[in-house]
């Protein structure tokens, strides 16, 4: 059991007496009124998607599931396809269960398979991962001490804010939870 404050993106539970898989959610604590969370779930039996709303403080029930180390192989476009590392039997999840996380994903990847009753049902990705910008905009003499940001694009495609000094071509760390900036990267550029 869990209260539904502390119910995340990736997590499976019990809802109207099916497994279900948490897509989205998101914490709202509004300025009147008691704070609750808003889910988007997948039936994992049916694919059938719903959205709820759980009030703040809310049990529910979580779904038993196994963490096996899998790697990301490639996309067609619609769906993900993953390597299970333990028992090298290929697997694939749809655009809407890889969510966000598709920001995240290069050709050999690592990162956990969660899976149910012997059935993946979705990733989990390394809280911090490394990429290399690939396109910034200078920065510029003197700004560096304002502690301002600028945009740039990582490897997969994604924006992210970043200190003035990175600059293209550079490896920087990033938190997957939230896409931001953690630090600059020791590990050596891709080529």
């Amino acid at each position: 059991m869990s209260t539904t404050t502390n119910i995340s993106q990736g997590l499976a539970i019990i809802f109207k007496n099916q497994p279900w898989l948490i897509v989205k959610a998101d914490f709202v604590s509004p300025g009147k009124g008691s704070a609750f969370t808003r889910v988007k779930l997948k039936q994992l039996k049916t694919n059938q998607v719903v959205e709820h709303t759980f009030k703040s403080g809310e049990t529910v029930e979580l779904v038993d599931v196994v963490r096996n180390k899998c790697q990301y192989i490639y996309t067609d476009g619609t769906s993900y396809n993953f390597m299970d590392n333990n028992t090298y039997e290929q697997f694939s999840l749809d655009k809407e269960t890889i969510g966000d996380n598709a920001n995240y994903l290069l050709e050999n990847t690592e990162c956990y398979a969660m899976y149910i009753d012997g059935t993946p049902v979705s990733i989990q990705l390394p809280p911090k991962m490394d990429f290399k910008v690939v396109s910034a905009p200078p920065g510029y003499k003197g700004d560096t001490a304002t502690g301002g940001s600028k945009e740039c694009t990582i490897e997969t495609g994604m924006t992210v804010k970043v200190p003035l000094f990175i600059e293209e071509g550079a490896m920087i760390k990033v938190n997957t939870a939230d896409g931001s900036y953690v630090s600059k990267s020791t590990s050596e550029a891709r080529a």
